[in-house]
């Protein structure tokens, strides 16, 4: 227990740390002023100015934060210096020189890079964990076959005499490529003979057999196991490629998943499943724990997608609702007003308290009648 807390605080840290660097290093870059950039979360603990920035550790051991200046005020009238455009005084005594290198006036294009910097900084740490894991042992991710990985005594699969490592390429002249597609076209022919077309060995074969409506408990109509996931493993040199390519194809199935969540609760009213809240985390941290150092590392980079997924969202007071109004700055040439913006970032971070409050409350829930706090999947 005491060991998964640990670790789960860890990946939260580093995740979020990662994240917050990606904001700090291009503010540094592009001459932005940073007013500190903290481990955790306030009440401050100890903090140290070191040129213009202050960096801190705070009580709150998850995660951190960057403290742009003039990031929140963005021209609403906090901030201001003699021979401004705006008339409105400031509380501080600047100069128009530290104005220029304030947040909200620095140029759309150089906000938006500061903007999308802590998520591009995510995916990239998930392309780096992958990318590692496909070069030292290789790593277990979908594919587009299905390979059969165990044969059951007694059933049809052992009298048509399959193997293990048969690709199992279509059934009753269907193709498929999941094992949810093989699931539902073996049962379209229970208890009548149909035929599979198996890959053995680079050649194709044609197998009769006939799926059992009727079977022990645990084995299936045909009496084997099957799996669409294999371990691949690729040199020093292939592996940033490839894991490049599986960073963005489960970025993709992030989406997607998101995107379908929503759809069945506008459209069909759905419930969401699969959704998780900082418990639910913690006992999947848990899980992968179990399973040794790999896993943790697997599960973080799955982590950190899904932080780059759900930060660059169109939603206020995320990264991605900064961008929307940058974009929109962009394409309009006029800046939206500040205060307007700066009222659906505050709308939009206390629906994101209030969804965070309501799903921890639902893994509590889970959690007292003896459920699992992990999503179905």
């Amino acid at each position: 227990m005491l060991l998964t807390a640990l670790v789960f605080i860890v990946i939260l840290s580093v995740l979020v740390l990662i994240h917050e660097f990606g904001h700090y290093i291009t503010a540094k870059k592009l001459g932005i002023k940073v007013e500190e950039f903290g481990y955790g979360f306030p009440p401050r603990i100890f903090g140290k100015k070191i040129g213009e920035t202050i960096y801190s550790i705070n009580l709150l051991p998850i995660g951190g934060f960057v403290k742009l200046f003039g990031e929140d005020d963005a021209g609403g009238g906090k901030i201001q210096a003699k021979g401004a455009k705006s008339e409105v005084k400031s509380e501080k005594n600047m100069n128009s020189h530290d104005l220029k290198r304030a947040f909200f006036a620095r140029p759309s294009w150089q906000r938006l890079i500061v903007v999308t910097a802590g998520v591009v900084m995510n995916f990239l740490l998930a392309v780096v964990i992958i990318s590692y894991l496909f070069a030292s042992k290789g790593v277990a991710v979908p594919s587009d076959h299905v390979r059969i990985t165990e044969i059951l005594p007694g059933s049809p699969a052992q009298a048509a005499r399959l193997q293990i490592d048969d690709e199992i390429l279509s059934v009753g002249g269907v193709g498929v490529a999941k094992t949810e597609d093989f699931v539902v076209e073996t049962k379209k022919h229970l208890d009548q003979e149909t035929y599979l077309i198996v890959l053995r060995d680079g050649k194709e074969m044609k197998v009769a057999l006939t799926p059992r409506k009727e079977f022990p408990k645990g084995e299936g109509p045909i009496g084997i196991g099957i799996s669409s996931i294999e371990v691949r493993k690729y040199s020093i040199l292939q592996a940033p490629i490839y894991g490049t390519w599986e960073a963005l194809k489960f970025s993709w199935i992030i989406i997607s998943g998101l995107g379908q969540m929503v759809f069945d609760g506008i459209i069909h009213g759905q419930k969401p499943e699969g959704v998780a809240g900082p418990l639910g985390v913690a006992q999947l941290t848990g899980e992968a724990v179990s399973f040794g150092f790999d896993a943790v590392l697997w599960f973080m980079a799955l982590l950190s997608l899904n932080l780059a997924v759900l930060n660059i969202l169109p939603i206020p007071a995320l990264d991605g609702g900064r961008l929307f109004f940058i974009i929109i700055e962009l394409v309009t040439r006029k800046k939206v007003n500040p205060k307007y913006e700066s009222y659906a970032h505050m709308v939009g971070l206390a629906l994101l308290l209030t969804l965070m409050a309501v799903v921890t409350i639902v893994d509590i829930t889970r959690l007292a009648t003896g459920g699992s706090l992990i999503p179905d999947m």
